[in-house]
Parts: C-alpha cells; sequence; structure tokens
C-alpha cells in the first residue's frame, strides 16, 4: 500500500507484535524472509508493505489483468454452502459482509455494508447498525434490513446445506429493525460469545429478491430454526425453496454465482481456471476515498490452476502469472534464486494461522472401514512413526514449524507445555503389540482378531493431488509406518473428494490443512462432537461430553486470561487423544508481480488483496534496460 494512497492504518497491533516473536515447543517462528534470504523484522508490522517499483521493465505487461495462480478449484461457489478457503478468498471479491475480515489492522473485524462499529448493549447481547446508504445490489435496488434479516435466516434453515457454517449460527437469537430507523438493525444474541462482534465477516449477504421471490422465510422465525422439534422437512413451501437455493447451478454456472462484490463471475473452465471482471458501474466505484477492500483497481482477476511444480516455475519465470501463494516451499527457494525473477517480482515467506495434519477416523464402521485407529494406543503409536523433522528438511527447506495442537504458535493461547511427539520406532513398536497388533503369520505386516476376524494392519492414507508435497510427505510417511509392520497405502484425490469423503467419514486417514486466523477460535466446527454427527468438520470423531462442555465454554467465555487456560487445557485433551497427527505451522508463500502497485502481503488469510493491485503505468520511469 502505497503511502500516497494509504489510509491511517494503525501498525503497533499487540496480537501480532507478540506473535512474530514467538518460540514455542519446535523451535522459534520465521517472520518472513525476502528474497535476500534475511528475516523481516516485523514485530510491531501487521503486514508486509513492499514499495511500489520505481521503473517498468520492457519486459512487464501492461494489461490490467492479476493473474493468480491457485493449486486446485474451489469445491462450491454458492454463498453459503461451500467449506473451502480458496472459496473465501474469491467471495472476496464478488461477495459484501455487514463486518468483513481485517487483514491491516488484525482487529478482528472492520465495517462492510455498515456505518461502523456495532453499538453493544451494557449486557453484551445485543449489536447494533445501521446500514450505510451506498451498497446496492446489480439491479439497482439498495441493500437492506430485510436483505440482512434473510441472509442469516437462509443460512440457519435446517434444509440449507451448510453444516459448516451452522455452528457459529447457534447464538444468534433473532435480528430486529428499529422502527424509527430502516436502516437500522440488531442483532440479539443468547449468550456472550467471542465472535459475537466478528461473526457476520463469514456469510456473504443475500439479496432477498432474487434468492426468496415469493418471501417464503419471512413466514418462519430463527427461534423456529433453532427448535429441535421443528420439523422442517414436512414443511412443503420450505422443502421448495431450500430445493431451489441448494440448486447445484449456484454452485458453479457463472451466470448464477452472483453477489454484491465489485467483480462478477464471467468464466468458469473446470481445472483450469477462475475469471472474475469488473462491474462497470459498481457502488464502490462513486465513493471518495474507497477503502483497500472496497478498491476494484484491476479489469479481470483470473484464478489460474496449475498443480505441477515445474510448469510453476516455468510460467512464473515467463511471466505469465502475477501472484501466488500456493507455490511449495521449494518452488519459491528455486525462484528467488533466480535474477531475472527477483527483477520482476516481490516475494516472501510470511508466517500464517494455518496448520497441516494427518487425521485418522477415529469412529470406524468396522465394515467399510476397520477398526484401525480406534485404540488411542494406535493413533499415538502412528505419530511417532510420521517422520515430522525430516519432512519439514526435505520438504518444508526447515521453514516450518512443527507442532503440538490445533492452536497457532502465534497466540497467547497456544499451549508450550506440550511435548512434540518425536519419530520413535521402538517406542511405536511396542505401543502397537500393546494394543494387539502384532506379526502373528511372518509376513511383516502385522494382524488382529477384530470382531472375530483377523484382520492386516493395512490402511489407506488420503492426500491431495494439488500439490506435490502433499505426494511427498504421503510417501515418506508411509515408508516410516512400514518399517513398524503397518503398510499405508497413499491414495491421491482430488482436494474436494478428499473432504467430501472426511466429512462423509469415509476414510482411514487423510492428510489436509486448516486455514486458520487471527481471530479468538471457536472449536466447535473442527472439534465438537456435533460437527461429526452432522457430518460437519469434526472428520476424526473426536470428543465426549467433557470435551463438548469446554468447547461450550470457551466460546462464550470473555475473559482472555481465563479462555486460555480454557484452550490450553483443549488442546491437552486433544493431544491425548490424538486424533490428528499435527505436522506444521504453515508458512506462506508469497509472490507479487512488480508491475502492481500496493503488493502489499497479509498474515491475515487470504494473504492478499487483488482487487487493490494498482498497474504501475507509463507516468512512471521506462527503464532503458533490453
Amino acid at each position: 500500500m502505497n503511502s500516497k494512497d494509504r489510509m491511517a492504518f494503525a501498525t503497533n497491533v499487540a496480537l501480532i507484535g507478540m506473535a512474530l516473536g514467538m518460540v514455542s515447543c519446535g523451535g522459534g517462528s520465521e517472520t518472513g524472509a525476502g528474497a535476500d534470504g534475511k528475516v523481516a523484522a516485523a514485530t510491531s508490522e501487521t503486514y508486509v508493505d513492499n514499495p511500489d517499483a520505481t521503473e517498468i521493465l520492457p519486459s512487464w505487461s501492461k494489461e490490467n489483468t492479476v493473474v493468480f495462480h491457485i493449486s486446485g478449484e474451489p469445491d462450491d461457489m454458492h454463498p453459503s454452502n461451500g467449506t473451502q478457503a480458496l472459496r473465501s478468498h474469491i467471495n472476496q471479491y464478488t461477495q459484501m459482509y455487514v463486518m468483513g475480515a481485517d487483514l491491516i489492522e488484525l482487529k478482528g473485524a472492520r465495517p462492510g455494508v455498515v456505518k461502523g462499529p456495532a453499538e453493544m448493549s451494557a449486557d453484551g447481547l445485543r449489536f447494533t447498525y445501521v446500514l450505510r446508504d451506498e451498497p446496492t445490489w446489480d439491479n439497482g435496488d439498495k441493500l437492506t434490513v430485510d436483505d440482512i434479516i434473510f441472509t442469516y435466516k437462509a443460512n440457519k434453515c435446517p434444509l440449507t446445506n451448510n453444516p459448516h457454517g451452522k455452528p457459529y449460527l447457534e447464538n444468534l437469537a433473532d435480528i430486529v429493525k428499529d422502527p424509527a430507523d430502516p436502516r437500522k438493525f440488531t442483532l440479539v444474541m443468547k449468550r456472550k460469545y467471542i465472535q459475537n462482534a466478528i461473526f457476520t465477516s463469514d456469510y456473504p449477504l443475500l439479496q432477498e429478491s432474487y434468492w426468496d421471490k415469493t418471501q417464503t422465510l419471512r413466514k418462519f422465525t430463527f427461534a423456529q430454526f433453532d427448535d429441535p422439534n421443528f420439523k422442517a422437512d414436512a414443511v412443503k413451501e420450505l422443502n421448495a425453496w431450500a430445493t431451489e437455493y441448494n440448486n447445484p447451478r449456484y454452485s458453479r454456472v457463472p451466470e448464477f454465482l452472483v453477489g454484491m462484490g465489485a467483480y462478477r463471475f464471467v468464466d468458469w473452465k473446470p481445472n483450469q481456471s477462475l475469471t472474475l471482471e469488473r462491474k462497470s458501474d459498481h457502488w464502490t466505484s462513486k465513493l471518495t476515498l474507497p477503502s483497500p477492500y472496497e478498491a476494484s483497481l484491476p479489469d479481470r482477476i483470473i484464478f489460474k490452476v496449475n498443480t505441477d511444480g515445474n510448469s510453476q516455475l516455468r510460467q512464473f519465470k515467463a511471466q505469465a502469472l502475477d501472484a501466488s501463494t500456493f507455490l511449495s516451499t521449494q518452488g519459491l527457494i528455486d525462484l528467488q534464486a533466480d535474477p531475472g525473477f527477483n527483477a520482476n517480482y516481490h516475494s516472501r515467506f510470511t508466517n500464517t494461522y494455518n496448520y497441516s495434519y494427518m487425521a485418522f477416523n477415529c469412529r470406524p464402521d468396522g465394515v467399510t472401514h476397520k477398526k484401525f485407529f480406534d485404540d488411542v494406543r494406535v493413533r499415538r503409536a502412528i505419530a511417532k512413526l510420521v517422520p515430522v523433522d525430516e519432512i519439514n528438511m526435505v520438504i518444508n527447506k526447515g521453514k516450518n514449524q512443527a507442532i503440538c495442537g490445533p492452536v497457532s504458535p502465534l497466540k497467547k493461547e497456544y499451549n508450550s507445555d506440550l511435548q512434540l511427539v518425536t519419530y520413535d520406532l521402538e517406542g511405536a513398536k511396542q505401543l502397537l503389540d500393546e494394543a494387539g497388533w502384532k506379526d502373528t503369520d511372518g509376513d511383516n505386516i502385522r494382524d488382529k482378531v477384530i470382531d472375530g476376524k483377523k484382520v492386516q494392519f493395512e490402511f489407506n492414507l488420503n492426500y491431495m493431488t494439488n500439490m506435490v508435497t502433499w505426494r511427498d510427505m504421503a510417501s515418506m510417511i508411509s515408508e516410516k509406518i512400514y518399517e513398524a509392520g503397518v503398510r499405508c497405502n497413499i491414495n491421491p484425490l482430488d482436494p474436494n473428494v478428499n473432504f467430501g469423503l472426511s466429512r462423509a467419514h469415509d476414510f482411514d486417514a487423510s492428510l489436509a490443512s486448516w486455514a486458520g486466523s487471527s481471530v479468538p477460535d471457536d472449536f466447535t466446527q473442527i472439534w465438537h462432537t456435533t460437527s461429526w454427527a452432522s457430518k460437519g468438520s469434526n472428520y476424526a470423531g473426536f470428543g465426549n461430553a467433557a470435551s463438548d462442555a469446554l468447547i461450550d465454554s470457551i466460546k462464550y467465555n470473555m475473559d482472555d486470561e481465563s479462555r486460555y487456560a480454557q484452550v490450553k487445557r483443549l488442546q491437552k485433551m486433544i493431544y491425548d487423544e490424538q486424533p490428528y497427527v499435527f505436522l506444521f505451522a504453515s508458512v506462506q508463500r508469497n509472490v507479487i508481480h512488480k508491475r502492481f502497485g500496493n503488493a502489499d502481503m497479509y498474515f491475515e488469510r487470504p494473504g492478499v488483496l487483488l482487487n487493490n493491485l494498482k498497474l504501475l503505468s507509463g507516468s512512471m520511469k521506462e527503464s532503458a534496460e533490453q
């Protein structure tokens, strides 16, 4: 963000200042290495401010299109029914929110379509907002409070296909219009909740007149959708509405991928590219001083799929790609060794709140998936066989940080008292013996009698095909596990298929990652047992009454120090049960072409604001270099 264009954003944010200098179990963390290999001094930074280039090289394209490299396409671009982080990134340009994610100040959320932060009642249960006057839909209609109410009813409706999104709306009791001001509304919450002021940043706004032409949802209340005895599937008109709302065309067909954002979908070539085009007369274009979130500087944004590491390098060297956060660590290291690349691109490694993991199916049905991982001793044994340090050195070149649980080491509540589970072949063998898995027939594969039948310990490890590093990681894990007498068959899958099977509990083990955030964690979606029962994101099947009670308490605990202690207790419970092999707190590999100004790199996901990249023009000095 150029100083001449920058708004007055504060940078002295305690959270990131704490985070960037942190040392915890697994070693120190690197804040951000540029092309010179040095680590940025970022104790008070909330993002990396790359200076604009002072000259334009002859080879630089003057086309005002950003081609952003991605390693796989999103699962679903429906405004409420998709799950992947890439979907959220694209939505940032095609959708609008009550409150938006704050990448710049890292304060959790910033005003989106409302005039300012909420006015909170003394009891912390009522959050009152006033809509801005400018936001309009593509047909010219103004955004109304009815649209806000419809958005959250649609997401809360039991028949909406968004199980991942419902846990964060459990605490929303009602939305009340102000009788004296048609632009004013109040979110009424059931209890104090750590995300009451920021949860709206996860739900794209929906135009009622587009999604509900007969105003069906106006006939139902939030209380009805909260009532476990409400039989939504028995209500004919509600079923008809939900059937249309969940129609797959609203997930992948460009003309139906609508939203209030400054960009619209114009093309989606499966497994190749997704193209967004700036709307010609969007309401944000009339703003006197749009924020970086409201800017729409590129004419087009193309998300280009490329899963082949060698091809990625060739395309960046040929300047066919403008930006990425999806390169492999080795890929970016290789590019940074090329002077031509460094002349054309800003590049840097930065910390993220994301982490990678290997999940176990802890509640297998015993038929389709055998009872391999229902015993914690087996899960801990396999964890001892995963060569985390070796993977980090070979694949990640030592840049990632090994972790102990599902909380980012960048956060105060990270439990640094937990000891890393390190590679221990003999210890793993002992645990497998104790769990009854022994090689009784001399074929070098352990076996056990389960439910009256002899079962060999041979399981499938699913991994995603969008990056070669997942394959390499799976191969290294498989080789080490075999040394203990267990056969691990690595199973390549499209990322969307992998997550679909995980949600359906149709897997033995799976490699994947979760995208984290700087805001306080609500662990319901990934770790509460209700999220396993509803086929949400608790893929492993972790949890019991005690962990559920702790999760429920954490999300309603407004005292930071007390909540931090609870979060550390939950990490210990998860650590003891080993539903995952926790791998690494990930670094982000940031690349942005120098032909664009405002080439800032953010620690918060998605790490870049493509809409704010400003094509540098002939007003600058043209380089005489040929």
